[in-house]
């Protein structure tokens, strides 16, 4: 009975780092949308409140983090208990990332809204690529909630679109500044945003890839696509 009682403790207590990690995904998921659109809209007040709810997901990464450590020197846990875990590590870490590229989108919609200029920067471009990436953390973070490796093949192909878009966004802002120099700022400004989109989509493909590591205990980072489908397959 005590074996059992300890057990179902355990459970319980990765549970709710597991729920904790969850949440603060939905908080870095809406963080997303807010930013880009504060920046879309040029809306200051939502881009203050992506700011200030930046130490949130700060506060969930220690809190994970804690919880996490005590769970490994209290528990020792193996196998598969022990591979969460560590996802769980790994994943806090990517979604704080997630966070801090978000809040520079804010900060940047925000000056942008504050300056007084002849003409401001076009993002509903960059809204696209923006959409997949955030459609890649929900995937990835699905994928975690249910335990399911199936989705990294997907999220991969996500990336490289994404990856295609930022490549293609660079050559039409270098030919709008050879163009038009009077452009060059604000395609610079442009720049700073797709890029940290783009690294938001990195992060979203790291978490899918620690789900297939947490279910199927293989490292499948750096790996092609043809040994990554393999992988999802077995």
């Amino acid at each position: 009975m005590q074996s059992e009682h300890i057990s179902k403790q355990y459970d319980a207590e990765l549970e709710a780092v597991r729920a904790k990690v969850l949440e603060m995904g939905a908080l870095v998921e809406q963080q997303i949308m807010d930013a880009l659109e504060s920046l879309v809209s040029a809306n200051p007040k939502l881009a203050k409140t992506v700011i200030k709810k930046d130490h949130l997901v700060n506060a969930l990464e220690v809190q994970v983090d804690e919880d996490c450590s005590h769970i490994i020197a209290r528990r020792q846990p193996a196998a598969g208990d022990l591979r969460m875990v560590l996802m769980m590590i790994k994943t806090i870490t990517d979604l704080e990332r997630i966070g801090d590229e978000a809040t520079k989108i804010a900060r940047f919609a925000l000056k942008t809204s504050e300056t007084d200029r002849i003409w401001t920067p076009r993002f509903a471009e960059i809204k696209t690529m923006a959409t997949i990436t955030r459609d890649m953390l929900h995937m990835s973070l699905d994928a975690f909630a249910r335990s399911d490796a199936t989705k990294v093949l997907e999220i991969a192909h996500m990336d490289e679109e994404v990856d295609e878009q930022f490549q293609m966004a660079i050559r039409q802002l270098i030919t709008f500044m050879l163009e038009d120099p009077r452009t060059i700022s604000i395609s610079l400004e442009v720049l700073f945003v797709a890029k940290a989109v783009e690294r938001i989509g990195d992060h979203a493909k790291n978490i899918s890839e620690y789900v297939v590591y947490m279910v199927k205990g293989k490292d499948v980072r750096h790996i092609s696509m043809e040994e990554m489908e393999e992988t999802a397959k077995e």
